[in-house]
């Protein structure tokens, strides 16, 4: 990873083991109508080699903090505050020049929509070349040369014929590929990928994931993979972090996230996955009720409206008056009132027949 001077800021100085810190993050967007709280107070660590799956539904917040760690947001409008460290180097608040050195060369990002965030008037290759030129300093030869070497190592056949190519002439997944060979031209130490595999059909996310895959086993970056879908996140995450109105509502080891989930939030997503072995006659259950505006966000558990255990049994007061945190540094946990005890038997009784 280049070694980037400037100034760091020492507040909050994550664990030496953390390769990203991301501690008591806040993001708010001033409108007409008021202030939108879309992060609030979310933390977590991600270590090299690793893979963080973010889920949520739309709006959960998801997409918002991957543009603060990137340094994206219009900062006449957006106001964030908390801490930041990738590499020990502090993101917030630091000089434009910094974030400019360190997008798509220490870190980079994989764009939902490939389509809309590759430009339609330039080929690939000249696209590839210009970033890894403005980070390198390399001549118009050695960036053709590298940009062809990419589209070959993200499996685009014949990449020396179609690296003069554009958009508009490749399918859905090679244009996710030619995104992911862009975001990876310069070796980054992060990546973060926003729902790479959108609107593409299973076989290619499939193949999509195995590549993620394959390059982070050779460069040993670090990834978080942004993503509504947590059959995606089964496939590639190390761990989990379950996003719900801006605030963290669950984390931990995918497996435990997956198999034993602690917050009723989780407990959602996952009965409205459709499952193999489902009958066919049996319809999904969705999250009952609508996300909470991010201008009026209710007190105390974001999710208690909607919260099915307090729908079942009468609600404690602090449900809806007292805002439940995961305890901080813990690998697993669940920002929720109810016991561990509660959680694993209403969990063994009702959810988990649901899904099978």
């Amino acid at each position: 990873m280049t070694t980037v001077t400037g100034p760091k800021d020492l507040r909050s100085q994550p664990d030496s083991n953390s390769f990203l810190s991301v501690q008591d993050l806040h993001v708010q967007f001033a409108t007409e109508d008021g202030t939108v709280r879309a992060v609030d107070g979310l933390s977590f660590d991600l270590a090299r080699g690793t893979t963080l799956g973010i889920v949520g539904e739309s709006g959960s917040g998801k997409s918002v903090t991957s543009l603060a760690i990137l340094g994206l947001h219009h900062r006449k409008t957006t106001k964030i505050t908390g801490d930041i460290h990738l590499a020990g180097q502090q993101l917030v608040d630091a000089p434009r020049s910094i974030l400019q050195k360190l997008r798509g060369n220490s870190m980079a990002m994989i764009f939902q929509d490939p389509l809309t965030a590759l430009s339609p008037y330039h080929t690939v290759g000249h696209q590839i070349a210009q970033t890894y030129r403005q980070h390198t300093g390399a001549n118009k030869a050695q960036a053709r040369a590298r940009a062809i070497e990419m589209l070959a190592r993200v499996g685009i056949p014949q990449p020396a014929a179609r690296v003069d190519d554009y958009p508009h002439q490749f399918s859905g997944g090679m244009r996710q590929r030619v995104m992911i060979a862009m975001a990876l031209v310069c070796d980054p130490a992060l990546l973060i990928a926003d729902e790479p595999t959108t609107a593409l059909d299973v076989t290619v996310q499939a193949q999509i994931l195995d590549l993620l895959q394959e390059l982070q086993q050779q460069t040993g970056t670090a990834i978080i993979l942004i993503t509504h879908d947590l059959g995606v996140v089964s496939n590639i995450a190390h761990e989990v972090l379950v996003m719900y109105a801006g605030r963290a509502v669950e984390r931990g080891h995918v497996r435990e996230v997956l198999t034993a989930p602690q917050h009723p939030y989780t407990w959602g997503l996952l009965s409205s996955m459709p499952r193999l072995t489902t009958p066919v006659d049996v319809p999904l259950r969705p999250v009952g009720g609508v996300p909470p505006s991010l201008i009026d966000t209710p007190t105390g558990c974001a999710f208690h409206p909607r919260c099915v255990y307090t729908s079942a049994v009468p609600s404690t007061d602090s449900c809806s008056s007292v805002r439940p945190v995961i305890a901080e540094h813990t690998s697993r946990g669940a920002a929720c009132h109810l016991t561990a005890e509660q959680r694993q038997d209403f969990f063994a009784h009702t959810i988990k027949p649901r899904l099978g």
